[in-house]
This record gives structure tokens, sequence and C-alpha cells, in this order.
């Protein structure tokens, strides 16, 4: 059985990747992949080890997470014999032998020379996969067709579209996933309390943990983005608001509402009682208690005023400009 060895940081996963370890696994029997992780990059080791086991999850692989200190190993891929010696005695020790190495990188001549197997280059001039790890990071969106589908739902921009009640969120929301061609997370309170003034602090814990799973689940599919409508802080200030005391919410609701941005829908459009609102002038006082709420955890937000199509013209700007960021 020829055992094969290939390592990478994967900061973050790519199609560059995929295309190595695809090549790497029609030559050899088992494939094994040292992930590296230095306590200085961005993205955690495990989250990039759950994106190399969820895109090979029927393939002869073993991911070994190396977690290390870059004042002990040298973080550069520059082809040096130094390098490549310091690594090859760090992996000697914590991988099992191996028969082939397969780099994309000119220093695997090196490494195979020390670790005593073969190796075998892939496109080391990079000519079907250009893709450069450091430009994805900063440009996720502008390359996304360039991550590893098993990464994707880590760079999604999720975007909350929140405020008072009667101001169009639902309707934005539902629009900009369309012009995004992507999904989106719709508001769950009327699915669990049909009018507003017969909701309980009950409720409100239903309501936040449903709307968590439901962004949790829909952002495995989004396409570069993830509209929102609505988020666990809209939820707190209906606490606040109706209850006179905070939310308690746990640490997964915590994350799911996690955003890029929030767009917040001003109360200056005509209000309409369907007969699960408020009044208009308790409508317009829990305005205040959104606001509040995003101002008392330093959540910055853009607002929206003016007609619909006002409306939906600045939220798209705004997104554009988010890209440039």
């Amino acid at each position: 059985m020829k055992t094969g060895f290939l390592l990478g940081k994967f900061h973050p996963l790519h199609v560059g990747h995929l295309g190595l370890i695809q090549f790497a696994l029609k030559h050899c029997d088992k494939l094994l992949i040292l992930l590296c992780a230095s306590e200085k990059e961005s993205i955690d080791g495990k989250t990039r080890l759950e994106w190399l086991q969820n895109s090979f999850p029927m393939s002869p692989i073993q991911v070994i997470l190396l977690e290390y200190v870059e004042s002990e190993l040298p973080n550069t891929s520059v082809s040096s014999r130094l390098v490549s010696k310091i690594w090859a005695t760090k992996i000697q020790k914590i991988v099992p032998p191996i028969d082939v190495i397969f780099t994309s990188e000119r220093y695997g001549d090196y490494l195979a020379e020390y670790l005593h197997c073969k190796h075998i280059s892939y496109e080391l001039d990079r000519h079907s996969y250009p893709i450069s790890a450091s430009r994805l990071l900063q440009q996720p969106i502008a390359y996304w067709e360039s991550i590893a589908p098993a990464a994707r739902p880590f760079f999604v921009r999720k975007i909350c579209i929140c405020g008072t009640e009667s101001t169009g969120k639902s309707t934005l929301t539902a629009r900009l996933a369309q012009h995004y061609q992507t999904n989106y997370v719709a508001e769950v309170g009327r699915e669990i309390v049909p009018q507003t003034d017969l909701c309980t602090e009950k409720h409100l814990e239903q309501i936040a943990n449903r709307h968590a799973e439901s962004i949790e689940q829909q952002v495995k599919t989004a396409y570069k983005y993830l509209f929102v409508d609505t988020d666990v802080r809209t939820t707190q200030a209906y606490a606040q608001f109706l209850f006179g005391k905070p939310l308690i919410i746990n640490d997964f609701v915590k994350q799911a509402n996690q955003f890029s941005g929030h767009l917040f829908m001003d109360k200056d459009v005509p209000f309409v009682q369907d007969g699960t609102r408020l009044t208009m002038h308790r409508r317009n006082r829990l305005h205040q208690v959104h606001l509040d709420t995003l101002t008392a955890q330093a959540i910055p937000y853009q607002l929206l005023s003016g007609n619909w199509a006002s409306r939906f013209e600045k939220a798209v700007a705004w997104i554009e400009r988010l890209n440039l960021e």
C-alpha cells in the first residue's frame, strides 16, 4: 500500500488545494494531509480541518492538525533547504512513514530528500488554478468561485434588515435575496405568536432560538450573501419594550447572529395595521428601543429612509460599498 503525503495551511481552502488533493489521491492508496495552523492566522485550525473533512468524506484521507508557533517553525513557502530540513524534522515526529509527497512548490524536492521518499509535483506554474489565498481572504465575494464549496459558508456576508413594525423589512429582505440570487431568512415571530400583544417571555426565547437555527441552516447554501429579516437584537428590544427586562440568549444564538452589517428601516412610511401589530404610537416608541439596543451593543447600522424604491436603491448601494472595504 502506497502512502502519500501533502501539507498546507488551507487558509482558506480553495479549488487549487482541491485539485492537488484529487491529483494525489490518484497516485496513492492512502493520503495523509498535514494541516499547518499558526497562532497568527485569522481562521482557526479546527475550522479548516472541518473544511477538508467535509470536502472528501468518502476518500482514504487522514488529516493531521498541527497547531504551531511561528517563532518555532518558519512560516514561509520559500524554497529553502534549511527551512525544509526544519519542517522535515517536525513532520517525522508526528507523521508515520510515507512513500511519496505531493506539492505545488519548489521545496518539495528538498522535503522529499529529508523525508526519504519520492516527490511528485503538481502544476508548479499554477496554470489551472492561478489563485492567491491572501487575495481570497481580502476579497472573498469577488473570488467566490475559487473558494472550496465546503469553506464558502464561512465567508457568506450575513446582512440583517431590522427596524420597528410595518417598515417593509420582510419585503426588502426577499427583494434583496432575489436581486443577489441567494436565499434569505424570514422573520419567525408570527409563526410562534400571531399578535404582538399576546407575546410572552417564553415566546421570545423560542423566537430567538428558531431564528438562529434558520440562519445556520440557510447560510450553508447561500450565494455570497444571506439576508436576514430581523435578528436577536430585535428580539431583545421586544423583551425590554414589553417586559422591561433583558433576554438571556445562549452562545449558539449569539454566534448565529454575527452579521457583516445592519440595514435599519426608518419609520417614515405609512403605518399599516394588519391586526397583529402594536398601535402606531407604541410602534413608534418601539422604533427608539430598537435603535437604543443597537447602540448599547455598539452595533453599527445604515439607516434606510424614504419610499420603497429609494430604500432598495440605498440598500444595494450600501452593499456594493461593503464589498470595497
